[in-house]
């Protein structure tokens, strides 16, 4: 890899404290980035591109039939890579400094009902294995928190406080910044039971520190939740797409609706910026209004 692509990758894990999966991301939107430039900066390395080269890698994208968010996002990473080079002295100018980046437009959130998330908590319980405790648990954790997937699967055993009048739960997050979120009983008890009655049987390794893990008594993946929660979305006839994110988007949405103040919302979610938290609000408006016209047809 180009030591310059290397160099900017590091500046984003040490001095943004940027996540993994952000690194990964920006890693293969450059290395895309460079492939489409090789020839041209073969021989004045980065300082040969400039803006009519990165407006031809926009159109190529956009031939190549790239969603609108993936162009935002790739180009977004470019911008960001020679704002570094910039910065760092590594060219004269930035090429992309009167680069407008493509405008997309805001998807809000699909939480589902609460029934629907009742229905889906439910689903583990038609088995009693120690898979079935440990997703259980996942389930009512996530959405008794708001977490992110990748906040939920990072826990360890000692992330996680039962043992007092209020439990709460210690999650990491984006910035690598640390907040704990207070979970109601359901959720305490859920975790117990896994914690009692199946993490140990699944368990290979003495001193594994993961919470959630898969049958190898490994650590348990993203993708390994997805999957899981998929297979309970479908058990549940849940007719809407559920990932992972659509429990925190009930999360909040859930919060909002039932009175809960916006400032404690984004302080949960881990939201850096309160106009992250907002676009729930205009959530519970667009569901108010789609059962109102449920309700009432001829209204519309």
């Amino acid at each position: 890899m180009d030591d310059s692509v290397g160099q900017f990758l590091h500046f984003l894990a040490v001095e943004k404290g940027s996540s993994s999966n952000t690194i990964a991301a920006y890693r293969n939107d450059i290395q895309q980035f460079a492939g489409f430039t090789a020839t041209r900066r073969a021989a004045k390395g980065w300082t040969a591109i400039d803006r009519p080269v990165i407006l031809d890698y926009l159109l190529d994208l956009q031939r190549k039939k790239y969603a609108e968010a993936t162009v935002a996002r790739k180009i977004a990473a470019v911008k960001s890579f020679f704002g570094f080079l910039t910065a760092e002295g590594l060219i004269p100018q930035d090429p992309t400094e009167s680069l407008t980046s493509p405008r997309v437009g805001k998807s809000l959130p699909k939480p589902i009902s609460p029934q629907q998330v009742d229905e889906l908590l439910e689903q583990p319980l038609r088995r009693n294995t120690p898979e079935a405790k440990r997703d259980k648990a996942m389930l009512e954790l996530l959405y008794a928190t708001g977490m992110r997937v990748t906040e939920l699967v990072s826990l360890d055993v000692d992330s996680i406080v039962l043992d007092s009048e209020h439990p709460y739960v210690r999650c990491v997050g984006k910035g690598t910044k640390e907040r704990s979120i207070p979970i109601h009983d359901h959720a305490a008890e859920s975790v117990h039971a896994y914690l009692h009655d199946g993490r140990h049987v699944l368990v290979r390794l003495r001193g594994e520190k993961a919470l959630f893990v898969n049958r190898r008594g490994e650590r348990l993946t993203r993708q390994g939740f997805w999957l899981i929660l998929k297979a309970y979305a479908e058990a549940a006839k849940i007719p809407e797409h559920v990932t992972p994110h659509t429990l925190r988007h009930s999360f909040a949405t859930h919060m909002l609706r039932g009175g809960a103040p916006l400032r404690n919302v984004q302080e949960l979610l881990g939201h850096a910026n309160i106009s992250t938290t907002q676009i729930y609000t205009q959530v519970g408006t667009d569901h108010q209004r789609e059962v109102y016209d449920r309700a009432h047809p001829r209204a519309r």
